[in-house]
C-alpha cells in the first residue's frame, strides 16, 4: 500500500465513505504478511523509499511467485531480481514484464520520472548489470538514460557524451576488467558517482575482484562502489541520492 493510498483510505474513513470494518481488513497486512516461510514487508517503501525486492537466486519458482502475487495483490507492483524465465511463466501476470538480459521481472513501479540519473558502462559485456540498475532504477519513479561501450579502451567515446554527463544529477558507472571507467569519469566531471565492478574479464580480474579493488583506491574522489555485479544497489543508491 502507498503513503497516498492510505491518506485516501483516512480521507473516505473521516468522511463515512468506508466502514471501519473496510479499513481493518485493506490494513490487515501491516506491517508485514506472515506467508509461512516468508514475511513479506509490503510497508518498506514508506520507512525508506523503497519497497521490498524479491531476490530470486536460491529460491524455488514457487516461492518467488508466491511472494509476487501478494506483493502484486496489495500494491499492483513488484520486481524480481536473478530470476528465471520459468519463474515469468509461471506468474501467468500479464502486466508483468521479464528482462532476459538482466534476470529481472518487473510489474507496475512507480512513474514519477523525478530527477535524471545516467547509467554509463564500459563494455557490452557489462550491460546486463547495466540494465539491472536501468530497470531498479525507472521501476524507484527516476527519470533514467542509459550509454554503453564507451570504456577505456576507445576513451574518445566518453568523451562524445560529456555535456550529458554534467547535466545528470548521479551517475552510475559500470565497469569489468581492469575498472578504471569511474576514475576516469570521476575527473571529469562534479556529479556524485555510483561506481559498478563487474565479473567481467580475463584470469586475473578475479571475477570483479580487481575491479572492485581499483575502485575502492580511485585517486578520483567522491566515488561510492557497491559490490561485484550489483546493479541494484548501486539504483537504490542513486535513487536516494536523487531524490535529496
Amino acid at each position: 500500500m502507498h503513503t497516498n493510498q492510505i491518506i485516501n483510505l483516512l480521507k473516505d474513513l473521516k468522511d463515512n465513505l468506508i466502514s471501519i470494518e473496510d479499513v481493518i481488513e485493506k490494513i490487515r497486512c501491516m506491517p508485514f504478511e506472515d506467508v509461512s516461510f516468508a514475511h513479506i514487508d509490503h510497508h518498506r517503501h514508506i520507512r525508506s523509499s523503497i519497497p521490498e525486492v524479491i531476490f530470486g537466486l536460491n529460491k524455488s519458482d514457487n516461492h518467488v511467485v508466491e511472494i509476487a502475487k501478494m506483493m502484486y495483490k496489495q500494491s499492483k507492483r513488484f520486481l524480481i531480481t536473478k530470476t528465471t524465465k520459468s519463474v515469468y511463466q509461471k506468474l501467468d501476470i500479464k502486466e508483468a514484464v521479464f528482462h532476459e538480459l538482466s534476470s529481472t521481472i518487473v510489474c507496475g513501479g512507480d512513474n514519477t520520472q523525478r530527477g535524471d540519473i545516467l547509467i554509463l558502462s564500459a563494455g557490452t559485456s557489462d550491460i546486463a548489470v547495466a540494465e539491472e540498475a536501468f530497470v531498479t532504477a525507472k521501476f524507484l519513479g527516476n527519470k533514467v538514460e542509459m550509454i554503453t561501450d564507451i570504456g577505456v579502451a576507445g576513451i574518445h567515446r566518453l568523451f562524445h557524451y560529456l555535456d550529458r554527463i554534467n547535466s545528470a544529477r548521479v551517475l552510475i558507472v559500470i565497469a569489468g576488467m581492469e575498472g578504471a571507467l569511474p576514475s576516469v569519469v570521476g575527473g571529469l566531471t562534479d556529479k556524485p558517482i555510483v561506481a559498478v565492478p563487474t565479473s567481467t574479464g580475463y584470469g586475473t580480474s578475479l571475477n570483479g575482484i580487481t575491479a572492485l579493488f581499483a575502485m575502492l583506491n580511485s585517486c578520483a574522489p567522491g566515488i561510492g562502489v557497491v559490490n561485484i555485479d550489483n546493479g541494484f544497489g548501486a539504483a537504490c543508491l542513486a535513487h536516494k541520492i536523487n531524490s535529496l
